[in-house]
């Protein structure tokens, strides 16, 4: 079993990203929204609480994933494009959920990376368990 030193950086990162958008959810929603739970049925509040609740959905598993990757002897390259695809497709979701309506390029692009990472760190942990 290898040392986890590469995923706790990404999981710091990751970390500032979903205090943004917390912070957001209770500036735009709480605040000016006047909203105490939910979105208020107020659309403009929905994709606000959404890419909050999509980032909590999908990253704790996944860091989870990649750091029992990393400490299963996947290699350093593999754990940076993994951690840097999942922040890089964490900050583009909420943008193109709050940007436009419907489908959105980086909505489409950050989802993609989200998924690839999901698929890519399960496979290297079922290879490091398997082989």
């Amino acid at each position: 079993m290898e040392n986890v030193t590469i995923t706790p950086m990404y999981a710091g990162m990751l970390g500032i990203i979903l205090l943004v958008l917390s912070i957001r959810v209770v500036a735009v929603v709480r605040a000016k929204g006047n909203v105490g739970y939910g979105d208020g049925g107020n659309p403009d509040f929905t994709t606000v609480v959404r890419g909050q609740g999509n980032f909590v959905e999908y990253v704790p598993l996944i860091v989870i994933l990649i750091g029992m990757a990393e400490a299963g002897g996947t290699s350093s390259t593999w754990v940076h494009a993994m951690g840097g695809a999942l922040v890089v497709g964490r900050i583009l979701h909420p943008i193109g959920l709050t940007n436009t309506p419907g489908i959105n390029p980086f909505r489409f692009v950050g989802t993609n990376l989200t998924w690839i990472t999901l698929l890519a760190s399960s496979i290297f942990v079922l290879l490091n368990t398997l082989g």
